[in-house]
């Protein structure tokens, strides 16, 4: 009798603790043009969806693309990394609505590679592309984020409530009505970095917006064209270095202004073809290495002090 009652309570057992172990949340989960959101994510069963994936995918986990589709909006509420590592486009249409919106943890780390964000055509009304509100860490990665054209109409709007950090690298971010990339932290400090960023044809390339938080932005190798207003923006308490880019057909090719705390550094970089090549207005200041290039722009606009190379 007793070894039929330890049986009995260990097939009991298993039959509890199995279910458990089916809901467990993957490290790794995929989704696929043809998945469904009722699969388990796994490579073999994906899902339809980065929300139906996100559900399934453990804290600090990846979402992966297996071939191309449209995965919809997302919100993030922790550590992630949302990834196109297959074929195509792993692409979200998000007409009217941001297409992701980061509400994370202080200290998460979120990464969004390869990804195709596109707010639709003029008069959908998309708000932006990316909207982080709070977390860690952004990191975006080689991808085109383009067509926000609602309020406010940013590619990339970063404007976290405390410290947090965002690191932009082979992307472009084109045609958004109200901006390209917007940082403008909403209390507490933000820094910034740019690597391989072309900014082309939106309200303004990039501006970093010091006005209710610390703005610290590093530029490099990036390009600014064809925006409506300027190319390179250092507005408030921002403090913006730029090397080795360039600013052409922008309205102002540089701008500093919102006061003397706002500060812009130029080195190694073509500054060409703007309606003005440098606006320095409300008590800011903005400084030139001596191996710039800021000519042929319609009007010269502001002189930039002259930075010695030592």
């Amino acid at each position: 009798m007793r070894k039929v009652t330890w049986a009995f309570v260990l097939f009991a057992a298993l039959l509890w603790v199995c279910p458990q172990l089916a809901h467990a949340q993957a490290t790794r989960t995929w989704v696929s043009g043809v998945g469904d959101d009722a699969n388990p994510c796994s490579r073999t069963a994906p899902c339809k969806t980065f929300v139906g994936a996100l559900v399934k995918t453990a804290a600090g986990g990846e979402i992966d693309t297996l071939d191309p589709g449209g995965f919809g909006v997302v919100t993030i509420t922790g550590a992630i990394t949302i990834a196109q590592e297959g074929t195509g486009e792993g692409g979200i249409a998000s007409s009217g609505v941001t297409a992701i919106t980061v509400n994370a943890g202080a200290g998460d780390v979120v990464v969004l590679r390869g990804l195709q964000l596109d707010g639709g055509p003029i008069g959908s009304g998309t708000p932006a592309g990316v909207q982080f509100n709070s977390g860690g860490v952004l990191m975006v990665q080689n991808c085109a984020i383009r067509n926000s054209t609602g309020t406010p109409g940013i590619g990339i709007s970063f404007a976290p409530t405390g410290a947090s950090a965002l690191y932009v690298s082979d992307t472009v971010v084109s045609t958004n009505s109200g901006g390209g990339i917007l940082i403008a932290p909403a209390g507490g400090s933000a820094k910034a970095s740019l690597t391989r960023v072309n900014l082309v044809d939106n309200g303004f390339g990039v501006k970093a917006d010091g006005t209710s938080g610390k703005v610290d932005l590093t530029i490099f190798d990036s390009v600014a064209s064809s925006n409506v207003g300027a190319g390179f923006w250092a507005f408030g308490n921002a403090n913006v270095n730029i090397k080795h880019s360039i600013s052409s057909h922008n309205g102002p090719g540089l701008e500093a202004s919102g006061g003397a705390n706002a500060k812009l550094r130029v080195g190694d970089s073509t500054v060409t073809g703007n309606a003005t090549g440098a606006v320095i207005v409300g008590g800011a200041t903005m400084s030139s290495y001596s191996n710039n290039q800021i000519d042929d722009n319609n009007a010269p606009g502001a002189t930039i002090p002259t930075i010695p190379l030592k």
